[in-house]
């Protein structure tokens, strides 16, 4: 993104004059998803699928559902990403041994390379994301957004002064790879 881009120039509209921090967050995280869906298709993935290949190497061989709970993305968008990943070599699905109307999901040897690529471009886009800021401004930015992480987990709704008049939907666990909900 550039300064001419419209985006990144806006003002804040009138309807979120009362919450310009949540507005700026909104853009920002927007950008950055950008920004990482082009560092990813380098890698001829979709963004999200990181996330997803981030846990198989963690966790190694998953039930599908849980997988699905896991990376807090919707049941349709994991099928449709394993589906593609599968497909390129990155995972292999099979049947649970321990109840065969569940599918295990794993990432493959294959992915290893893989799996350096995402932590090079993680590394590529930290490093755009956080130009111009010293290590102090660093350690801030993750400190404050980590306080603004905790707010947000359904658990830290009940402890937000105000927060009890807000509408409240479900919602699954942070990304892998974020400090989470869970703490």
């Amino acid at each position: 993104m550039n300064s001419d881009d419209p985006l990144c120039s806006a003002p804040v509209p009138a309807a979120a004059i009362g919450g310009p921090v949540s507005h700026s967050l909104s853009v920002v995280a927007r950008l950055h998803r950008i920004a990482a869906g082009r560092v990813l298709r380098c890698l001829g993935l979709y963004p999200g699928q990181e996330f997803v290949m981030m846990h198989l190497w963690e966790a190694g061989a998953v039930r599908q559902s849980e997988l699905i709970k896991s990376v807090g993305l919707d049941p349709s968008t994991v099928t449709k990403s394993l589906q593609r990943l599968e497909q390129a070599g990155h995972v292999r699905r099979r049947p649970d041994p321990a109840d065969r109307r569940a599918s295990l999901v794993e990432a493959t040897g294959e992915s290893c390379g893989l799996r350096e690529r995402v932590v090079a471009a993680w590394a590529e886009l930290e490093a755009r994301t956080l130009a111009g800021l010293d290590q102090g401004e660093r350690e801030e930015l993750l400190r404050l957004l980590g306080k603004v992480e905790t707010n947000l987990c359904p658990e830290g709704d009940r402890a937000v002064p105000g927060a009890e008049g807000m509408p409240c939907e479900e919602s699954g666990p942070t990304e892998p790879g974020t400090r989470g909900c869970a703490g």
